[in-house]
């Protein structure tokens, strides 16, 4: 019976989950911005403590790797490591698109549509820019993870055949833009959470797909350009 620490910071969503064979037995989430650094330790304490275990009940971490929000996703791997490490278990990364995308599968109800369908999770990386991949409706990788900037002719190749479902803070920002499309179906109010890495973490886990703790770094997929510090006097 693994039990298994899912933690999802790679967002603005601060997410925490505690499963047993993959399925949830307690999770805790936040939609605040900038709240990783406060709750994400106090949320690893709420759902082993509301699952009746102790940390050292734990068989593994699993967190969601990147690509997304440098902040949270350095909190969220820190977090990880730290319970690893103090916990002599092991570590599960799981891409965060790869994760966004099962759970679109998994909570849309989309399984019986006789359509041809992709999925295409979207993490907001500022302006017109988004990070993303496609997924088939039985979730292979049609489209490997980047960064696009989003305009009127974005996916045309895919959606001439295809109804392809956009979700995530990044789908919000680009649907004026592809919305004109009748494939282009845009899903409100889906985010990242700590839910969809559960059955992903335990499938690896029982394939002992782990990371090496000491030497795992967040996806960035982007280098992190610090911004102009707007407090007089400092360049």
């Amino acid at each position: 019976m693994a039990k298994i620490l899912n933690i999802e910071s790679s967002t603005s969503v601060c997410s925490v989950a505690l499963s047993i064979d993959g399925e949830v037995a307690s999770i805790q989430e936040s939609y605040s911005k900038n709240s990783h650094s406060e709750l994400i330790t106090l949320f690893c304490k709420k759902v082993v403590a509301e699952a009746g275990f102790n940390f050292s009940d734990l068989d593994a971490v699993s967190i969601s790797k990147g690509p997304g929000s440098y902040t949270g996703l350095r909190i969220g791997v820190s977090t990880a490591k730290g319970f690893c490490y103090g916990l002599e278990i092991p570590l599960v990364s799981i891409e965060t698109l790869t994760a966004m995308a099962h759970g679109m599968k998994n909570t849309l109800d989309y399984n019986n549509s006789s359509d041809s369908i992709l999925f295409c999770p979207m993490i907001d990386a500022r302006r017109m820019e988004v990070y993303t991949a496609l997924f088939s409706d039985t979730l292979i990788q049609v489209e490997k993870t980047s960064a696009k900037i989003i305009d009127k002719d974005s996916f045309t190749n895919y959606l001439s055949a295809y109804k392809i479902i956009f979700a995530g803070d990044g789908a919000e920002k680009c649907k004026d833009v592809l919305d004109y499309h009748p494939n282009a179906i845009f899903i409100n109010d889906f985010f990242p959470s700590a839910n969809y890495l559960c059955k992903i973490a335990e499938q690896k886990y029982l394939a002992k797909d782990f990371e090496n703790t000491a030497y795992f770094e967040p996806y960035y997929l982007k280098d992190f350009v610090a911004g102009k510090p707007k407090v007089k006097g400092l360049r």
